[in-house]
């Protein structure tokens, strides 16, 4: 077995589901480049930038995604094999080769300018974080949000960098029009098992920290419990929720660990590597939320899980929730005050 990587999440590149070949080296002439794996940043040549989606499970229709691939590293993550589309790995490329929308901001402005676009929310990001550490540099992110104020159109951000609280200008001009929330994912306030599950993400007391802006500027915040993983990091929900409501958190959400496509084979090596002795009762009750097997992707199943175990952790969650003053509020974004942008912004000489 491979040793893991230092602040990487994939041991290795899995070959893509796509590819009909795949090239093995022979370890008695290859000699494997020991060097860690240096993160790649390949521009995006997107022609939209709005992504759509018809699923019950969520409760919005529109995302923006500024990057493809995230950096963040996290082992678990569902949106691995999105970049197997792109042809490349789910693994080790996933957070290597980071595909970026330079004119995301650009496109975002062409699009609510249009005529066609209904006003409605607008998840930034639905799939990878859209404040990953690049942002920091790119502000592609921000850009985006500076369309979404202008255009006062209701925007709901979930992240695990606590880079969030940079655009807290932006985000009290939109929550004057009660246009923005944020979530900011919160899964484990063990450092030591942060650094392993989410090796490039914030700290959990700098999250905690972020939440605290956020709700002392007045943005309706909540916390992500995403994933949950049974006998890891199941247990602290209690915990994670009395923290997030201390710093100010009045929202949250549960979502049980999915494992889509090769991500499953994936988390199943970190276990072995990281986990030996509870690999298999993790994996055990992975199964009893999931029919059997390690992922479901059955619609009104695939964020719940089913059974004893995702019964029991719900139950969990929603004891938590109300001793805390947790979702006592439905939090309800405006369209109210959209205003189209401007197709081309104005330039001052």
């Amino acid at each position: 077995m491979k040793p893991p990587i230092p602040t990487r999440g994939a041991p290795d590149n899995p070959v893509n589901r796509f590819e009909a070949i795949e090239v093995e080296p022979d370890p008695d002439w290859y000699e494997e480049d020991e060097r860690p794996p240096q993160t790649q940043f390949i521009r995006d040549h997107a022609q939209t930038i709005i992504s759509y989606n018809d699923s019950p499970d969520l409760n919005f229709r529109a995302s923006v995604n500024p990057y493809r691939g995230c950096e963040h590293g996290c082992v678990y993550c569902y949106a691995r094999p999105t970049h197997e589309y792109a042809g490349m790995s789910a693994g080790l490329d996933f957070e290597t080769r980071i595909l970026v929308k330079q004119d995301a901001h650009e496109l975002l402005r062409k699009e609510l300018s249009a005529r066609k676009w209904t006003p409605q929310l607008i998840a930034l990001s639905g799939a990878t974080d859209c404040y990953q550490p690049v942002e920091r540099k790119l502000r592609i992110t921000r850009r985006c949000l500076e369309v979404l104020a202008e255009a006062r159109n209701p925007v709901a951000n979930v992240t695990k960098n606590a880079l969030v609280t940079r655009d807290l200008d932006l985000l009290t001009k939109l929550h004057k029009h009660h246009a923005a929330a944020v979530f900011v994912s919160l899964t484990t306030l063990d450092t030591d098992l942060r650094k392993i599950l989410e090796p490039r993400t914030s700290p959990p007391a700098a999250r905690l920290r972020a939440i605290q802006q956020l709700s002392q500027a007045g943005i309706p915040t909540g916390v992500m419990l995403a994933p949950a993983i049974p006998a890891l990091n199941e247990p602290e929900i209690p915990a994670l929720l009395d923290a997030a409501s201390k710093a100010g958190a009045r929202h949250a959400a549960l979502i049980p660990l999915r494992l889509p496509y090769g991500v499953a084979p994936m988390f199943e090596q970190w276990l072995e590597t990281h986990f030996p002795l509870r690999k298999e009762k993790i994996l055990n009750r992975i199964r009893n939320m999931r029919g059997g097997r390690l992922n479901d992707a059955e619609f009104g199943d695939r964020f719940k899980g089913n059974g004893v175990q995702a019964d029991q952790m719900r139950k969990m969650f929603e004891v938590a929730c109300r001793k805390n003053g947790i979702n006592r509020e439905e939090l309800n974004l405006s369209t109210d005050a959209f205003r189209r942008p401007e197709k081309d912004q104005l330039t001052l000489f």
